[in-house]
């Protein structure tokens, strides 16, 4: 049996709004650009990495973003600061409060979900996985 070792995980996002997203992910989410191409900027991603490659550069199957069910969460320690950060900078932002956590639901220029969740909550998630 061969042991998986990865060396970095990333998630890769095409996007219509190429310039719009990358001024959205770099100056309102605030997230560091690693490198970047004519068509592609890797950002880091709290260990991980996202890229943002232009959709209009992928076949017309991939374009489509209906069925895309994934949302884009980053954990932080205060959701509500972040929140009413974007809020401030015109984001529509759905901020709940739930029993397993706190979340604020946002969309970037493309219209991919994003959201913010409470560290403290996920961790104690976490933990109590562990203990099982």
């Amino acid at each position: 049996m061969c042991e998986l070792q990865f060396t970095r995980t990333g998630f890769i996002l095409y996007v219509q709004k190429y310039q719009e997203c990358i001024r959205f992910y770099r100056d309102t989410i605030n997230l560091e650009i690693l490198f970047d191409t004519t068509d592609l900027t890797c950002f880091e991603f709290g260990g991980s990495y996202l890229m943002l490659e232009r959709g209009d550069q992928s076949p017309p199957d991939e374009q489509n973003q209906q069925n895309n069910a994934t949302i884009l969460r980053m954990n932080v320690p205060d959701v509500k600061k972040m929140a009413d950060n974007l809020v401030q900078k015109g984001i529509k932002v759905k901020y709940a409060e739930y029993a397993w956590g706190t979340v604020a639901n946002f969309k970037d220029p493309d219209g991919n979900a994003c959201e913010y969740k409470d560290d403290e909550k996920f961790e104690g998630q976490i933990q109590q996985g562990i203990s099982k």
